[in-house]
């Protein structure tokens, strides 16, 4: 029986995910809107659909389906969700309630994003009937033309899944696990909790990726039992890398991202001459570990997706002489990692409100000058480097932190960083 089909339905929250599942389910069950924000909405059709607040706890809803960035603690609903938190559902749930294809599902602290464009490019170069979605920002419920032999592959944030009750995925990958969205998600148990959901919805007959050398990966597998084959992922060495001469896939993260996508390819059976032709090619998504001028003795990489010391510490291994811009703001509970050997190869110049946070984890280990800006930490950097012309040089932009204290994205703050490099230096190469 579909949970989703002729049932009164509140829809909470209509940013992208929450208007995809009106739009979906509109003609499937009586449906209800309500947001935050009723100001921003434009659309008739969604008007018209619209209820009060005062009215929701006078209608005895089916089911609730709650946008991912709505946190239940801190929303204008909150009493009422707490009380029927049972009601919960997530986009995810819909999908799999209506569709039952095979689905890749990749979650994890870090390289999310890169690993699902990856597998997405492998299983598209072998001519597969693949859907990319999730949050990498393309909806579930916005996909068209779903045939039976569709393969999805889901980007899934602890987000989603913490308000996820059903939804299955033969296919599951856990990259890696470090303290994250602890504002949120209040205890780093309930993090890991929301990230194994995925594990525990699984049977036999399905597959789990994981790494095998992450802590808190590793203490999840003793304390529980799954029932899905278990696949722990060796991300320190794999023959194959042999085979792989594009660079992109040098640092640590990336390579771990390929690592996954390989062992996925195993079991879906692609053939090896058009994977290792897509690898070769794959250039990697905007902003994120990307390489946007090379010149002889210089690298810039602007990595302003990265929003914790974690999705840093590849590039800060694999680099040589690194001027290091980092601010925002930083996430609860952040810790900088990073092996002593290292230190001396790194100067950061910190940029923001928040250099009290940077200075106190960078102090004692880093070298670090602060700055009101980040286009005044990049000015003190191109007046350092001048002087360096004949030392091999890396420009890392990878903030460790949030961007809305400046900007309204991520990729807001990756397209500033290139318009300064532009003007700066005469071009992105």
């Amino acid at each position: 029986m579909n949970i989703f089909l002729d049932k009164k339905i509140l829809i909470y929250g209509l940013g992208k995910s929450g208007l995809s599942a009106f739009n979906f389910l509109k003609n499937k069950s009586d449906i209800f809107l309500y947001d935050d924000y009723v100001s921003k909405i434009k659309s008739l059709d969604v008007k018209k659909k619209l209820i009060n607040f005062k009215k929701i706890s006078k209608i005895n809803f089916d089911q609730i389906i709650i946008s991912p960035g709505i946190d239940i603690h801190k929303c204008k609903l909150s009493k009422y969700l707490k009380k029927n938190y049972n009601k919960i559902y997530s986009d995810l749930d819909v999908f799999y309630s209506f569709f039952k294809n095979d689905c890749i599902t990749i979650t994890g602290t870090n390289g999310k994003s890169t690993t699902c464009q990856l597998m997405y490019k492998v299983l598209l170069d072998q001519k597969f009937d693949v859907k990319l979605v999730g949050n990498i920002g393309n909806p579930i419920l916005s996909v068209k033309n779903v045939k039976k032999k569709s393969i999805f592959i889901i980007e899934a944030s602890s987000y989603q899944l913490e308000y996820s009750k059903i939804f299955k995925s033969k296919y599951v990958a856990i990259l890696n696990i470090t303290p994250d969205h602890i504002e949120r998600h209040k205890t780093l148990n309930n993090y890991v909790k929301a990230k194994f959901k995925l594990l525990k919805t699984q049977h036999r007959g399905n597959f789990a990726f994981v790494k095998r050398d992450d802590v808190l990966i590793s203490k999840q597998l003793k304390l529980n039992k799954f029932g899905s084959k278990i696949i722990k992922v060796n991300t320190k060495k794999n023959n194959f890398l042999e085979n792989i001469d594009n660079k992109y896939f040098f640092t640590e993260t990336n390579r771990e991202n390929l690592l996954f996508v390989l062992e996925i390819s195993k079991k879906i059976n692609v053939k090896n001459n058009l994977l290792i032709n897509t690898i070769q090619k794959f250039n990697g998504l905007k902003y994120r570990q990307q390489v946007i001028l090379k010149r002889k003795k210089l690298t810039i990489i602007n990595d302003s997706k990265s929003t914790s010391f974690s999705s840093s510490i590849g590039l800060l291994k694999s680099n040589k002489n690194i001027y290091w811009l980092l601010g925002g703001i930083p996430k609860k509970g952040d810790k900088f990692n990073l092996q002593k050997k290292y230190f001396n190869n790194i100067r950061a110049f910190i940029y923001g409100k928040n250099i009290k946070f940077f200075r106190k984890n960078l102090n004692g280990k880093i070298d670090f000058e602060n700055f009101k800006s980040l286009k005044d930490a990049l000015s003190k950097i191109l007046v350092i480097i001048k002087k360096e012309k004949f030392i091999d040089k890396t420009i890392l932009f990878s903030p460790c932190a949030a961007s809305f204290d400046s900007f309204k994205n991520f990729e807001d703050r990756g397209l500033y960083f290139n318009n300064l490099i532009k003007k700066y230096l005469n071009g992105i190469q």
